[in-house]
């Protein structure tokens, strides 16, 4: 069952990545990501108050503050790294980094996944490079301190799965709360500051306010699946998220996959079961 969360939330996480991307092209990254977590902050309060989790613990309000932070950072730049580089240089460092820091995290608070496991994880490390276009040609270059951002995003990426996983098991989605009622306000404060303003472009807007929809729901996925299984696979799974992306870019956008990107699919597909044999 925690694999297929973990696979089900990278799926969503990597369609949100698509339509934040596309919003991207008519608003500022930091306007299209602080209209989804706003509308996400609306579900997930309206979720909690339906379930009746009970409050948590002042550390799982910190560590829920914590991922929402690093999360909404990481999305915005992402964003921005789509809109001015190369996406075949930005999402394959954030995915690889982003897949690196949660696992190096799980083996120092103890983790010690089975040898079948490790190959599992090595194998996705080297599915999510390929899959993202790391390797063949790119149509232009991109700049060093985009690369820079997309190392950056990846950690973001990285922090907000170890924080979530160290939220209480029994809190609900009460984390996500937390998480949103963090990142809206500094998502506000970034945009007053960098000047950023939303532009009457209504399809743009509407798109953000799905992106919300689609993200919560990924983050939800993820909460579950590593609240029932271990922070260093789960992780891991998830960071697939770039396949969806490159399968909405071929279908939709009409982009031809390359024969890498499709050796990446395969070994994503190996890696899944490997990790999944290394569970039962």
């Amino acid at each position: 069952m925690p694999i297929l969360l973990s696979l089900a939330s990278a799926v969503v996480y990597g369609v949100g990545d698509w339509f934040g991307g596309r919003a991207a092209r008519r608003q500022s990254a930091i306007v299209v990501a602080g209209v989804g977590q706003v509308v996400s902050l609306i579900l997930v309060f309206v979720g909690v108050l339906i379930i009746g989790s009970p409050v948590p613990s002042a550390a799982t309000w910190v560590w829920g503050a914590g991922a929402g932070m690093v999360g909404a950072l990481g999305i915005a730049g992402l964003y921005h790294g789509f809109a001015n580089g190369d996406v075949t240089v930005v999402a394959p460092l954030s995915a690889v980094v982003g897949t690196v820091v949660p696992v190096a995290g799980a083996l120092i608070i103890g983790e010690r996944p089975s040898g079948l496991a490790y190959a599992g994880i090595a194998l996705a490390v080297v599915a999510i490079a390929l899959v993202s276009g790391a390797l063949g040609t790119h149509s232009h270059n991109t700049p060093p301190r985009i690369v820079a951002l997309a190392i950056g995003v990846g950690a973001c990426f990285g922090l907000l799965f170890i924080a979530l996983e160290r939220t209480d098991a029994n809190s609900g989605m009460w984390p996500l709360v937390a998480a949103r009622l963090a990142s809206v306000p500094m998502l506000l404060v970034l945009a007053l500051g960098s000047g950023a303003r939303p532009v009457a472009h209504r399809a743009s807007i509407v798109t953000s306010m799905g992106v919300g929809v689609v993200d919560m729901a990924a983050n939800v996925l993820y909460l579950e699946a590593v609240r029932r299984g271990e922070l260093s696979i789960v992780s891991v799974v998830a960071s697939l998220y770039p396949a969806s992306t490159v399968a909405l870019a071929f279908g939709v956008d009409r982009e031809r996959i390359g024969r890498w990107q499709a050796l990446g699919l395969a070994l994503a597909v190996a890696a899944l079961v490997m990790v999944s044999l290394s569970r039962s």
